[in-house]
């Protein structure tokens, strides 16, 4: 053997014993089955943590029951419920733990079971009430699944919804109780909220017992002039024609009446509400008098915000006033003429105002709420007439989350903006603005659920790197007591999969605004190489997708795509949260002009990079987002390679009045604010490959826009790809769905990008 031949077998030995060393720490690849079907890279939480009353423990749902655990040490300190005894009379298997209710005194506890999802937010069960005491299991009624099933404060009555109508059970008696009989599928709703209220404000329980449990306050909801909309569902001889009401931009909206029923007359009595019709009642709250009802009402155009109090028992409009002060409102009295048609609080805006949950009444009914009033959304104090004690706390930032007032400490606790509009840093503040502090110590997101007398609270954290971090923490100070949750085992999966690092950076635009952006670099990133980029985007006024958190499904989807060699980048356009009213509402009566623009900036940013292929940048959304995609490959149609669009908005005048006008107006009012951006006037300019996504069955943003967003395309003789999926809503899961989606946009994604 010559030494020629020798030195190449000692370097074919090096490089297979190198080769062998790499393969050994090879990182695994990712799958979608992994993503979407094992669950092994979904976090543990502690989001359904109940606080009990002695604020010493809190409540934990668990396979075995309802589980009582110690806030000082963090560990089990008793079972309240046993899954096991949860057995209906005449049945032999126990009952399924959904959600569920414990009564104030915490010796009863309503569990939903056998759920049926009506819409995304609401549902309706068959409810059970275990009473602790007797270990004894009743069903709540006998006429049908029920709805918002809820207990009286004093633990005596549940109130609940069924076929459109209010009812009381009373639990030591029995005896059921109708409370309204009108109700009528998609003519009149009692007790619960038509189809735009639960999706755009919010809240589905539309019934709320008043302190005392003496009185309920409900809305009726008088839907017959909405215009219905039909969806089909398919599987059968003949498709189920399903019909309800939706309001579209510009249409008739439901007429909403507020009224009250007094359980010791079992009489109904409707509240003065004003007489205009056209307007939104977007919340109630029973202040701290158990006879003022405080009404939010809201113009059309959404700028005007007021609150009003009503008298429960003769439903006039009057003032706010502590519970100490009876004389006036006894059953038998009357308000004054010269008390009526009083407001207690007025906002007005250019743009419009955002509905919160925050309104808070002290026990002196004086009230906290939080306003944008000074261009950022701060937290705001007045007494009970309606006059600004002061404002609680003032910034270039933004209050997030009103967590929570202690009336014994006079404390506030908030969640804000202020360390960096992607952060979320835990916040108390006294009541007169002073004693800030600040209560989390991790820089990333947090999020706190406090114990009933505000001496503990619950802290999760992550970061964008970093899963789940749940701890039980000192109220005063904020100090760590122990650890419930770190995802350790989770952590070190990520390593075995090499999960890459994602960064944040910003950069300016053309108009010299500066956008907040992330990216996921490939494990092995070279900046000597070329990469091409994939865009994710949503967009839509106050949403944020660059965020200091754990990202979930997508962000182990990303991650599956930067180990094939694709860069992941977000950006944040103007009209996103977090950063002032300004930047927030500045894409008000023109959706998707200044959205588009500045992702477009974006991929004209990064394809001045040395390691981004400028030719082969792609961007993918969902609803808003899918909207976003689809103007950025038609009106960018010359920097976005390839597209994929997701149940997406294709014209607003398509979409719910409510979540359209408030930043829109009508189609009446701004005609070319709704045609000038729709993608479907852009159709022409459309250049690379394109992706279009629906289910059939969406409740919310019809697949109407897609169809004629095809139309339009075909008539523009533009080529491109879809995938329908019958009878699956806008969230587009069940069973394989989720997965076949996600299989389908990564092969979308190989072949074209």
């Amino acid at each position: 053997m010559n030494k020629k031949h020798l030195l190449l077998i000692c370097l074919w030995l090096v490089f297979g014993f190198y080769n062998s060393l790499y393969a050994q720490v090879t990182c695994k690849d990712i799958t979608n089955e992994d993503i979407w079907k094992s669950g092994k890279f979904f976090p543990k939480t502690y989001s359904d943590a109940i606080p009990l009353k002695d604020g010493e423990h809190y409540l934990v749902s668990e396979d075995d029951g309802l589980i009582i655990y110690s806030y000082k040490t963090g560990t089990k300190s008793g079972t309240l419920v046993e899954a096991d005894k949860l057995i209906p009379e005449g049945q032999t298997k126990s009952i399924s733990i959904g959600d569920f209710d414990l009564n104030a005194d915490e010796t009863k506890v309503l569990f939903a079971s056998e759920t049926e999802y009506i819409y995304r937010h609401s549902s309706k069960s068959n409810y059970y009430v275990w009473d602790i005491k007797t270990q004894k299991l009743t069903a709540l009624s006998k006429g049908g699944k029920q709805r918002l099933a809820s207990f009286s404060p004093n633990g005596n009555m549940v109130g609940f919804v069924r076929d459109n109508n209010l009812f009381i059970k009373d639990l030591t008696s029995g005896k059921e109780s109708q409370i309204t009989k009108d109700g009528l599928q998609n003519n009149i709703i009692n007790g619960t909220t038509d189809w735009v209220y639960e999706e755009e404000f919010g809240f589905t329980r539309a019934f709320f017992w008043s302190p005392d449990g003496l009185k309920i306050a409900y809305y009726k909801f008088d839907e017959s002039k909405v215009k219905q909309f039909t969806i089909s569902n398919y599987g059968n001889l003949y498709p189920e024609q399903y019909q309800y009401k939706y309001p579209k931009a510009g249409e008739d909206n439901s007429i909403v009446n507020i009224y009250v029923f007094n359980i010791s007359t079992s009489v109904s009595k409707m509240m003065d509400i004003g007489s205009e019709t056209n307007q939104y009642i977007p919340r109630i709250k029973w202040t701290n008098n158990n006879n003022l009802l405080a009404i939010e009402r809201l113009n059309r155009l959404q700028n005007k915000f007021e609150i009003l109090i009503c008298n429960a028992i003769d439903g006039k409009n009057t003032v706010l006033t502590s519970e100490t002060d009876k004389s006036k409102y006894k059953d038998n009295n009357k308000v004054s003429n010269s008390e009526t048609n009083n407001v207690l609080y007025t906002e007005e805006n250019k743009f419009y105002v955002e509905i919160t949950d925050d309104l808070t009444f002290t026990k002196e009914n004086n009230f906290i709420i939080t306003s944008e009033k000074d261009g950022y959304n701060q937290i705001y104090y007045y007494d009970s007439k309606g006059k600004l004690i002061n404002q609680v706390t003032k910034g270039n930032w933004d209050v997030t989350s009103f967590l929570g007032y202690d009336e014994k400490t006079k404390t506030i606790y908030y969640i804000s903006s202020e360390e960096s509009p992607i952060n979320r840093t835990l916040y108390s503040i006294k009541i007169d603005g002073k004693g800030k502090k600040k209560l989390s110590s991790k820089t990333g997101t947090n999020d706190a659920k406090f114990s009933a007398n505000y001496t503990y609270f619950i802290n999760t954290y992550s970061d964008a790197n970093t899963p789940h971090y749940v701890s039980i923490n000192n109220g005063i100070d904020g100090k760590e007591i122990n650890v419930l949750e770190n995802n350790s085992k989770l952590i070190e999966l990520l390593k075995e999969y090499c999960f890459a690092k994602q960064e944040f950076f910003s950069f300016k635009t053309s108009e010299n605004i500066e956008l907040n952006a992330s990216i996921i670099k490939p494990v092995n990133f070279d900046p000597k190489k070329k990469y091409p980029v994939l865009m994710h985007v949503y967009g839509g006024p106050g949403s944020q997708t660059v965020q200091n958190k754990w990202g979930y499904y997508d962000f182990v989807w990303y991650q599956m795509l930067a180990q094939k060699g694709y860069i992941i980048v977000s950006v944040d356009n103007r009209g996103t949260g977090a950063r002032g009213e300004a930047f927030k509402k500045c894409t008000y009566l023109q959706m998707g002009k200044y959205e588009t623009i500045d992702q477009i900036e974006g991929a004209k940013y990064l394809g001045t990079l040395n390691y981004v292929d400028k030719d082969r940048i792609g961007i993918w959304g969902w609803s808003y987002g899918g909207f976003m995609s689809t103007l950025c490959m038609t009106k960018g149609a010359d920097y976005f390679k390839m597209g994929i669009a997701v149940a997406p908005v294709t014209n607003w005048r398509y979409y719910d009045n409510i979540y359209t006008e408030r930043f829109m107006r009508t189609p009446q009012e701004n005609p070319s604010g709704y045609d000038d951006n729709s993608p479907i006037n852009h159709v022409d300019k459309l250049k690379g490959k394109y992706l279009l996504v629906h289910g059939l069955s969406d409740d919310n943003v019809h697949v109407q826009n897609s169809m004629d967003l095809i139309t339009a395309l075909v008539n523009k003789n533009k080529q491109f790809e879809m995938q329908f999926y019958p009878n699956k809503n806008h969230g587009i899961y069940g069973g394989y769905t989720r997965l076949h989606l996600y299989n389908r946009m990564t092969d979308f994604i190989l072949r074209n990008l």
